[in-house]
């Protein structure tokens, strides 16, 4: 309190013919007497004070180590002005970091379907909730019901939006999908992994955001085993995970162990997506689609002629692979009612063709 008295007694002396620095003068005198006498309030260990004690009025901020609000300290400028230091503002990281995760977050929506592995406590009501969909989606898209009972580390598909996945098939069209499952042909392509063209192909999985699923296509289809004589082994190496989405088996082995087509047939689709990785799609003489993920590199291209042994890339660990999987190649036969030949062999099998 005497400082500031002094400096201003100082400078009054010095400018006692301008009014108007001494109005100023005098503001800061009475302004300096009121932060002065706010009383202390009580703070946390660790907190940062803001405005009495926390609430949001104050023009300074003090660390817990001053606890009564600081006044500004008053300097003179070139001899004729006054101006007044507040004290530097200090930041909590925490605090600023959950501000930027929260404005990250907002209006991002998800256009992809995601794969996610159960944990302990999870349910399927839970999981609707956390993602944002309708529990609906959830068990259509891995074909459960309401009672099913979700085993850790089981890996589910989770759709981007509240609504249906369609596996395309031979006949099918983006106007008889939509017109199927109640949905619209704007929206299936916004989220669906179609070419710019709006053609589909066989094996496509379109996205029918706000999709409902017809009754009559909530039949099962019986498994049709294919002759072991029709597909070869893809590659050599651990079968590492059972029977997952879509009809998939996975083959664990060292990264750029070869990768070869498992018929003959033509390359349908190529290129890296978020959940896949790196893939390969291959459409067989008889309608049979096999598909090839997270490879590392992709030695073939969309509609070139492979016969089957043909070398078309090398396992990876592309796009979203966990835990023990690894590097593995996630080899599927995406056909409604065909099973897949590499199910028929227990997890921890080692295949190779000799």
């Amino acid at each position: 309190m005497s400082t500031i008295l002094k400096l201003s007694t100082k400078l009054l002396k010095r400018v006692v013919k301008t009014p108007f620095l001494c109005l100023g003068i005098l503001s800061f005198v009475i302004f300096g007497l009121i932060c002065n006498s706010t009383p202390k309030s009580p703070v946390n260990e660790g907190d940062f004070v803001l405005a009495e004690g926390s609430s949001q009025h104050s023009l300074f901020a003090a660390s817990v180590d001053n606890l009564g609000l600081e006044s500004p300290d008053l300097s003179l400028v070139q001899g004729n002005g006054l101006i007044g230091n507040s004290p530097p503002l200090i930041v909590s990281s925490k605090t600023l970091g959950s501000l930027v995760g929260s404005e990250a977050v907002v209006g991002e929506k998800r256009k992809e379907i995601s794969e996610y592995v159960v944990q302990p406590g999870d349910t399927l009501w839970s999981l609707a909730d956390q993602f944002g969909v309708s529990l609906d989606t959830i068990r259509w898209a891995n074909d459960l019901n309401k009672n099913s009972v979700l085993k850790v580390g089981k890996k589910l598909i989770i759709p981007p939006v509240s609504g249906v996945l369609h596996l395309v098939e031979s006949g099918d069209t983006l106007g008889g999908v939509a017109q199927t499952y109640k949905g619209e042909i704007e929206e299936i392509i916004a989220y669906s992994d179609i070419e710019e063209d709006g053609k589909i192909f066989v094996g496509d999985i379109l996205v029918i955001p706000g999709g409902k699923m017809p009754v009559a296509s909530q039949t099962s289809y019986a498994q049709v085993p294919l002759a072991d004589s029709y597909l070869s082994f893809p590659t050599q190496g651990t079968i590492s995970q059972g029977l997952h989405w879509y009809n998939a088996i996975d083959v664990a082995n060292k990264c750029g162990t070869p990768i070869y087509a498992a018929a003959k047939g033509t390359v349908q689709k190529t290129g890296y997506v978020n959940v896949g990785g790196n893939r390969i799609r291959i459409i067989h003489p008889n309608g049979i689609v096999t598909y090839y993920g997270h490879l590392s590199k992709i030695s073939v291209s969309p509609g070139q002629t492979v016969s089957q042994g043909q070398l078309i890339g090398y396992m990876g660990n592309t796009g979203y692979t966990i835990g023990a999987t690894g590097c593995h190649l996630h080899f599927d036969v995406l056909n409604k009612g065909v099973t897949n030949p590499l199910l028929k062999y227990p997890v921890g099998t080692y295949i190779s063709w000799k």
